[in-house]
């Protein structure tokens, strides 16, 4: 029996490896064993049978209802012109939601084992019932992927190949997923292009939707037969030439984060040529200083006439006790905290708050003291977009995320062909990016010892030099610099300048932990509230709170939110309870219960879990429950015991 079992795990080793269209391409690779790495995690075997857990029609309803928008966007305008494929092949395209649900298909009916595909509304494809699938994959990655007929851990699907794209919507927030699935030998290359093509049909679509009663919307491409296109970049402007959205592909054209620029910022014109731009008359425009496109405008439907306000010609200065006033945004991105919204009642963030908001129109740098996930980028993203320089980039740099061998380049940039691998046209470097905006380097204790000499003289010269130039670029910044370290042990070690130290520490503030901070109960709520504005659900119980509040935190702000969105994808819409929580809050709570003397030990779940399997006759789910911990830490104890 053991003999046949590891020579099955080495088939199936082979099988994951086995030729395909994506066998050359290393990122698929690494996707397809991460995934087949998290069935293991999950406690699947390549026997297993998926589990599709099947919506009932009542809420399989309520489902469709909340995402009529998305199922009419792609059956009346994208299906259509993909009806050739459909009749021509022996493949089905699903449309899921978020979550992998099914909401609906289009195709043959008998694709597959007839019935039993698991392809049909209602069912739920993720990696974690049904295994490495092109739906749930792309779900968890957020990326296009296709999944072949031994890609699938489970060898219940090695029958199809699937070829999913996620599908953004105008928030840029995960909405759907539409996948293309076959029996048949179809091109795959071609399936897996078709797909994106799709998804992006439908984000565009969507856009339109969204935005074009009031608002213009600038389609641009390199080629002018192709700007019809769903290639196309798409931006969606205000009466102000503010950029309020835009599609991925303008995004990824572009490469710059396009959030509430203006157009003069991005090509060669302003809002007044936008406006006079004749209806479907293409104009070509240079962006970025150097890149050329073709551009057509479509104005809003709606034309709301507006009182004409001259002195935002240019020619006006307002008095000195205006211009800061004015100078403030009058609404700030989704994703930015308003400032009384930092802190609930904590002194200590309500003090720091203050301070730091009034050094943003000084010339005096910031440095944040804060254990790792506290919330520093969310408080200097807020910090950014309640000051003067909203209107221009924040530009963050995670100095520990970067190679040490690129944070010079990556920081001060290049000229082409200053070393082996530099781009041909060279680069501006992320300090320059920020010009006239805000400069945020988090983690800055792991910059290596010769960059900081660098940094310190563009500090203190207010130039920047990119590498294999003898050029200087004026930069004027606002300077954020955060840490988890006690820079100036770092300093006594020799590991840290001494003179960038004062030269970067002008207001030193600190962020507590959110196991230290007194408004601990309020800011979950709060958080949970945010979270329910992208994912409906029910208000936290005080059951719940309590729990919560309890905790011990060791990952901070970014583990809550990591709890809370996993917490809530298991409740599904019911009300969240402690068994919807990973398992790692759990462990977390453990270690704090047995680090605490005066606290009595509970059951360990070595003990606790294998009794309540033989109490509920082997029940997972009911033990999960009654245990308080996830389907997968008792598949875990059950596999340890043998049971």
């Amino acid at each position: 029996m053991t003999i046949k079992k590891e020579q099955q795990e080495s088939d199936d080793s082979k099988a994951m490896r086995s030729p395909n269209v994506n066998l050359n391409d290393e990122e698929h690779k690494q996707q397809i064993e991460a995934s087949w790495y998290r069935c293991e995690q999950f406690g699947l075997e390549h026997t297993s049978e998926p589990n599709f857990a099947a919506l009932p029609k009542g809420e399989l309803n309520d489902l469709r209802d909340q995402h009529r928008n998305l199922l009419e966007t792609t059956e009346n305008e994208i299906i259509p012109y993909y009806e050739n494929i459909l009749s021509n092949s022996a493949c089905i395209i699903v449309l899921a939601d978020r979550q992998g649900h099914v909401l609906n298909t289009w195709g043959q009916n008998r694709f597959g084992r007839g019935e039993y595909h698991g392809l049909v509304e209602g069912n739920q494809w993720t990696e974690q019932g049904v295994g490495t699938n092109a739906i749930g994959t792309a779900i968890i990655s957020g990326r296009a992927i296709q999944v072949g007929r031994d890609e699938h851990y489970l060898r219940a699907n090695r029958y199809m190949v699937g070829s999913a794209s996620p599908i953004y919507d105008t928030g840029n927030e995960l909405l759907g997923v539409l996948d293309i699935s076959s029996d048949a030998y179809l091109p795959q290359d071609h399936t897996l292009g078709m797909v994106k093509l799709m998804s992006l049909s439908v984000e565009n679509r969507l856009i339109f939707a969204a935005f074009q009663q009031n608002h213009f919307i600038v389609s641009f491409n390199t080629n002018l037969t192709s700007l019809d296109s769903h290639w196309s970049g798409l931006l969606v402007l205000d009466d102000q030439g503010t950029i309020v959205s835009a599609n991925r592909r303008a995004e990824i054209v572009l490469a710059r984060d396009l959030s509430l620029l203006n157009i003069s910022q991005i090509f060669d014109c302003d809002m007044r040529e936008i406006k006079n731009q004749p209806l479907h008359m293409p104009m070509k425009q240079r962006a970025l200083g150097r890149f050329q496109f073709y551009m057509k405008v479509l104005p809003p439907v709606t034309q709301v006439m507006k009182v004409p306000d001259y002195r935002t010609s240019g020619g006006y200065e307002a008095p000195p006790q205006q211009i800061a006033k004015q100078s403030m945004p009058s609404s700030i991105p989704d994703n930015v905290i308003p400032l009384d919204e930092l802190e609930h009642g904590d002194p200590q963030v309500q003090r720091v708050v203050k301070q730091a908001h009034k050094i943003m129109e000084k010339d005096i740098p910031i440095l944040i003291h804060g254990e790792t996930g506290a919330g520093k980028e969310i408080f200097v993203r807020s910090l950014h977009y309640h000051s003067s320089r909203h209107k221009e980039m924040l530009v963050a740099v995670n100095c520990a995320a970067i190679p040490s061998e690129l944070v010079e380049s990556e920081l001060f940039g290049y000229e082409k062909g200053a070393f082996t691998g530099a781009q041909n046209k060279g680069s501006i470097g992320l300090i320059r990016r920020a010009h006239k905006g805000t400069l945020f380097l988090d983690e800055i204790g792991e910059m290596p010892a010769t960059v900081q000499s660098r940094l310190l003289r563009v500090l203190q010269e207010r130039v920047v030099t990119p590498l294999g130039s003898t050029e200087v670029y004026p930069v004027d910044v606002k300077l954020i610099s955060a840490t988890n370290r006690n820079l100036k042990d770092e300093v006594t070690e020799g590991r840290f300048r001494q003179d960038l130290y004062y030269r970067i520490s002008g207001l030193n503030i600190e962020l507590p932990s959110l196991r230290q901070r007194q408004d601990k109960r309020k800011l979950i709520s709060y958080v949970h509230e945010r979270l329910r504005l992208e994912e409906p659900g029910p208000a936290l119980s005080e059951e719940m709170l309590a729990l919560l509040e309890g905790h011990p935190w060791p990952g901070n702000m970014r583990q809550l939110v990591h709890v809370l969105k996993v917490g809530m994808a298991m409740a599904d819409g019911d009300e969240l309870e402690d068994w919807h929580l990973p398992d790692d809050f759990f462990d977390d709570l453990q270690n704090s219960v047995n680090a605490n003397a005066t606290q009595p030990e509970s059951e360990s779940y070595d003990t606790l879990i294998p009794k309540l399997l033989e109490q509920t006759h082997g029940n997972v789910s009911q033990t999960a429950k009654l245990a308080g911990v996830s389907r997968n830490t008792v598949y875990k104890y059950a596999k340890e015991k043998n049971l």
